[in-house]
């Protein structure tokens, strides 16, 4: 069993699938344990990549994709970015899990609310933190994971 996620894996997994997809019954991927529906993994990378397109697309300012593999366990990416109101970061949000929902990927959970000025969203190995500007300047999330290699920056 994976320790990051609730459905087993084989002993040579390495935990770097960070989603999975619905495949529709094809042959492809692998079957859960628990749910018995044919899956096919996304990695956490392309996962993160699909993110950030997504965020760029709704017009979030300062996207950054964070490698954290190395840094700690709990996520293999962070993806940070800003909307610059609370509609947007409400907008953020509904195209994430629109856009990655047609894909077959479910958020585990999302916390926070667009009034608190902090939403994240948990994609498992990928965790998706949106910001307003003021929220993002006072928790500085990048420097904090310094450590990070950063794999995209978009301003």
């Amino acid at each position: 069993m994976c320790p990051r996620t609730p459905f087993a894996r084989s002993a040579s997994s390495d935990c770097a699938p960070a989603a999975t997809a619905f495949t529709g019954g094809e042959r492809t991927g692998r079957t859960c344990g628990r749910l018995g529906v044919r899956r096919q993994e996304l990695e956490s990378s392309e996962l993160a990549r699909r993110v950030a397109d997504i965020l760029v697309d709704k017009l979030a300012e300062d996207v950054v994709v964070l490698d954290l593999r190395g840094v700690t366990i709990v996520a293999d990416c962070f993806v940070i970015g800003t909307g610059t109101t609370e509609r947007q970061l409400n907008a953020l949000i509904d195209a994430l899990v629109e856009g990655l929902h047609d894909e077959g990927v479910q958020p585990l959970r999302v916390e926070g609310t667009p009034e608190s000025g902090w939403v994240l969203v948990d994609f498992g190995d990928v965790i998706v933190h949106l910001f307003e500007p003021e929220r993002r300047s006072y928790y500085r999330l990048e420097q904090l994971w310094s450590g990070a290699r950063v794999v995209v920056r978009i301003a």
